[in-house]
């Protein structure tokens, strides 16, 4: 039988990317000074295979998090400055919005959920969902992603310095990204939260995965939309297409699987079979086009053929339908019934 409702759907997910008529094809460029402090004439290839094989040999080094002091809290709006320094001086003080219930659960751990929007995100992204956790009686900190709302440079209308065709700023932004989140993280538990869960939505998931993998303050993961690898979504998908214009005419896709292992999820999956267990809950979107369903099917299995356990939910739309009804009412009711049971 034709699958009406599958073609309806697909044809809605492309609709929803040519809304967006601002990506820009930008050069080619391997962006070594991003991720080593001397280069000297090396072959490109050589030192980012190199700094593959440190970065993934020493990943609690890759993503330690050093001292932070200088952290801000005014009204509901906290900021710090990031652990990783970017020429971009706006993109260097981290933005993060506190969302506080009225009244927190009795007889229960105080409880706070870190939120990672999707790229490109607006101010309003992902607000409603702070406020269902209030509703749980949970606080909510809304991360602002590096390269977004406050953090973006005047020279770039979206923020494609956090997945670009220059390599190596793409890595330095991802561990960028995981560092924040894993310094929110720290945050809230000075200010005496006992239970901590991550929410990621697109590229907040694959930063939300990484850094569970890496912080054991992490109690509970919700990963809304997820794919193995991060060379294989802006290979594959349809939104980052102009990502890969950029790149296939230097690099194969195995080339940039590579360089980009130590941003991508699959290769930290054996770490959590050597942590303490956690729940864990997997959002992915039969239609997705953006973040391909084959590629979540792949990730899925690699967790499960690790024994780790894990929840999955499948919703019948795609990536940016998800925002929409009825779809958009059963996600949140997916994550928050997840985050309430497990929090």
């Amino acid at each position: 039988m034709p699958d009406f409702f599958g073609k309806w759907m697909r044809a809605r997910e492309i609709a929803h990317t040519k809304r967006d008529d601002n990506r820009v094809v930008r050069p080619f460029a391997w962006g070594l000074e991003y991720i080593t402090d001397h280069v000297n004439g090396d072959d490109p290839r050589n030192v980012l295979r190199e700094h593959t094989a440190r970065a993934m040999a020493r990943s609690e080094e890759f993503y330690a998090l050093p001292e932070i002091n200088d952290w801000n809290l005014q009204g509901d709006h906290l900021t710090w400055t990031s652990a990783i320094q970017t020429p971009s001086v706006e993109n260097n003080t981290v933005h993060a919005r506190l969302f506080t219930p009225k009244r927190e659960r009795k007889n229960k751990p105080r409880a706070a959920v870190v939120v990672l929007p999707q790229w490109n995100a607006q101010p309003d992204s992902h607000v409603e969902a702070c406020r269902i956790f209030n509703g749980l009686g949970m606080a909510a900190l809304r991360l602002t992603l590096p390269y977004h709302q406050e953090r973006k440079p005047a020279d770039i209308e979206r923020a494609e310095h956090l997945v670009s065709s220059n390599i190596g700023r793409t890595i330095q932004s991802m561990r960028q990204a995981v560092l924040d989140t894993r310094a929110a993280v720290r945050w809230l538990k000075l200010q005496g939260f006992e239970r901590i869960g991550i929410l990621g939505t697109s590229i907040g998931s694959c930063t939300a995965f990484l850094a569970f993998a890496h912080d054991p303050d992490l109690n509970v993961g919700t990963f809304n939309h997820v794919s193995g690898y991060f060379a294989d979504v802006v290979w594959q998908g349809i939104s980052t297409q102009h990502v890969r214009q950029g790149i296939e005419s230097e690099l194969t896709l195995e080339e940039l699987r590579e360089f980009w292992r130590p941003i991508s999820p699959v290769p930290f999956i054996q770490r959590l079979v050597n942590m303490k267990p956690r729940a864990m809950r997997f959002i992915a979107a039969k239609y997705d086009l953006t973040f391909p369903a084959e590629l979540s099917r792949e990730v899925i299995n690699e967790v499960r053929q690790r024994g780790i356990d894990l929840d999955v939910v499948w919703l019948s739309c795609g990536h940016y339908t998800t925002a929409e009804l009825p779809w958009k009412a059963i996600d949140a009711w997916k994550i928050a019934t997840f985050m309430r049971k497990h929090l």
